[in-house]
């Protein structure tokens, strides 16, 4: 293996994760009904409460995974790192303390080392839906693991 990096095509169908805190929920949900059209388009999952209250309120289908406080967000995060997440928008609170605070900072960390795109409130979110590259393929460069993993190996 001689490249440190490998390419990822984030395909024309996105896999997006929707996420939100409690106190964030109603505005996730808001900007979900808002822009149905585009995300009827795509394949949804997220987190337990989340995924419940998009589908039932917001009418699309939400595949649901645990609640965040559960392992939801570590669910997203594994699916992330499995490559089958391409796209999470993620509305938290930056007002109110999370007891599973770790599990929301290691997703962030998770989708900043698989360079995935991710938007923590709806401005951001607003941007990536509506961006140029949501009707496209994209393609962006992670490290190689394998490679890194054979180094260490060797090193050790």
């Amino acid at each position: 293996m001689s490249s440190d990096y490998i390419t990822f095509t984030i395909g024309k169908k996105k896999n997006i994760a929707l996420i939100a805190h409690d106190n964030e929920k109603p505005k996730l949900i808001s900007w979900c009904q808002e822009n149905k059209e585009i995300l009827s388009r795509h394949n949804l999952c997220g987190t337990g409460t989340t995924a419940r209250m998009i589908a039932d309120q917001a009418g699309l289908r939400v595949k649901a995974y645990n609640s965040g406080p559960l392992g939801g967000d570590q669910q997203i995060g594994a699916k992330i790192v499995e490559g089958q997440i391409d796209f999470v928008v993620f509305f938290s609170d930056p007002l109110t303390a999370q007891p599973h605070d770790p599990d929301v900072k290691a997703l962030m960390r998770i989708a900043q080392v698989y360079d995935i795109p991710m938007a923590i409130n709806k401005a951001t979110a607003d941007f990536m839906l509506n961006s140029r590259l949501m009707s496209d393929t994209y393609d962006h460069e992670v490290i190689n693991f394998q490679k890194n993993v054979q180094e260490r190996a060797k090193s050790l």
